[in-house]
């Protein structure tokens, strides 16, 4: 995955909690997922150029991006422009999205498979989470929030995480433990 960090020269690291949430309020969050995704485009091209095998990257889609429904055509001319296979790439939404406007997110979720990518649910169970909303949403990956590992977890706890697990094999999805 994909993370953004911010080396400030003055107060040192800034962590995403602190400008992720100004950046969603003035929009510019935006223009930093399309920053973030051509960098790891750049950074996969570079590795099959010398030969390395690249191993596939997630990279976070804010909810901002669904006030603009063609969106998802900057992200295919940035991939075309790397020719990068889009197996290697990974589009990450937050299940939060799934409650703002559910047909629209199968749209994206539409128009990501199309181009090629994978589609993943970020913190899965962190509360926002529906079996129903399973059923729904064509996402290839479900990735549990850390939530359910925190501390020493309970035996009911690991049979949450295990039916959660089981279901998502069963839906044809794999599973990311944060």
């Amino acid at each position: 995955e994909a993370l953004v960090r911010w080396d400030d020269p003055e107060k040192g690291m800034v962590f995403p909690g602190e400008f992720i949430p100004v950046l969603e309020r003035n929009g510019y969050i935006v223009e930093l997922d399309f920053y973030v995704f051509e960098e790891i485009c750049r950074m996969l091209r570079r590795w099959i150029d010398s030969g390395e095998k690249p191993v596939p990257v997630s990279v976070n889609l804010s909810r901002a991006h669904l006030k603009h429904p063609d969106f998802m055509e900057r992200f295919r001319r940035v991939w075309e422009k790397y020719n990068i296979p889009a197996d290697l790439l990974e589009i990450e939404l937050t299940e939060t999205l799934v409650f703002e406007n559910i047909e629209a997110l199968i749209s994206i979720i539409d128009q990501i498979h199309q181009i090629g990518f994978t589609c993943s649910l970020d913190d899965f169970g962190s509360g926002y989470s529906s079996l129903n909303m399973l059923k729904d949403v064509p996402v290839d990956v479900l990735k549990l929030d850390r939530a359910f590992f925190r501390g020493e977890i309970s035996e009911r706890g690991k049979r949450v995480v295990e039916g959660v697990i089981d279901l998502s094999k069963k839906l044809g999805m794999g599973t990311v433990a944060e």
